[in-house]
């Protein structure tokens, strides 16, 4: 069994065995190779800056026999867990008794439906929202933010954006924050303004600025953002 930390890294004097090196292992002992790949990344995602993830399909061309990840995180659907790999062993899991106990229901199996169909068809950077939030480029995040603070008194100011949701802990992806200070109210007072918006609008406070990261804004929430930062900015 071999387990993806998908939450943590472990740097330093540290080593791991190649997937390579397990599955011939495996095959010599006359066991299946398991891994639990963690964040159920589907496609490469490399290019828009998402590193140490593994990809399910190159995971199984490695020769482990069977796969376990989520159907959130990168994959970007309802919350459950997929297993993958081998039939005969696939097969025998459906079998168990627990696999009715276990098994999802008819609407999130909906949802996981229409996801896997739309990376399948290579529509995901359009079509699932976290794949759409990780494919924004600095540039586009850059002009979005100068777009919606047009005329406001706030500072625009290069950043990362953190992964988190249980993948991708080194993975710092390139955004423009919006940095937002008033003369006689303090960080604290603004974010509280913000977060008791309706609907909430959350930020984080760094260095005495509340900082606000538009790439998991959707485009129909800009207009809300802008009439909070246009009422706080006064």
């Amino acid at each position: 069994m071999r387990v993806h930390p998908s939450n943590y890294r472990i740097v330093g004097f540290a080593s791991s065995p190649e997937r390579a090196e397990l599955a011939a292992l495996a095959r010599e002992a006359g066991l299946p190779l398991y891994e639990d790949a963690g964040s159920g990344q589907l496609a490469d995602l490399r290019n828009f800056g998402v590193v140490d993830e593994p990809v399910v399909r190159e995971i199984i061309e490695s020769g482990v026999d069977v796969v376990s990840f989520s159907g959130d995180k990168l994959l970007g659907s309802a919350q459950a867990g997929l297993i993958v790999g081998k039939g005969e062993i696939v097969s025998r899991l459906r079998k168990h008794p627990l696999y009715r106990a276990l098994r999802s229901d008819k609407l999130r199996l909906a949802a996981l439906e229409a996801t896997l169909v739309s990376h399948d068809r290579d529509l995901a950077a359009t079509d699932v929202p976290v794949i759409a939030m990780l494919s924004l480029t600095a540039e586009e995040l850059d002009r979005r933010a100068r777009s919606l603070t047009e005329g406001l008194t706030v500072e625009l100011i290069p950043g990362e954006s953190a992964l988190g949701g249980g993948a991708g802990p080194t993975s710092r992806l390139p955004t423009t924050l919006i940095a937002i200070t008033h003369p006689q109210k303090s960080a604290q007072e603004i974010e509280q303004a913000l977060r008791n918006f309706s609907p909430p609008i959350i930020t984080r406070i760094s260095e005495g600025k509340v900082l606000l990261d538009l790439r998991t804004v959707f485009d129909d929430q800009l207009p809300i953002i802008r009439a909070a930062l246009t009422t706080i900015c006064k």
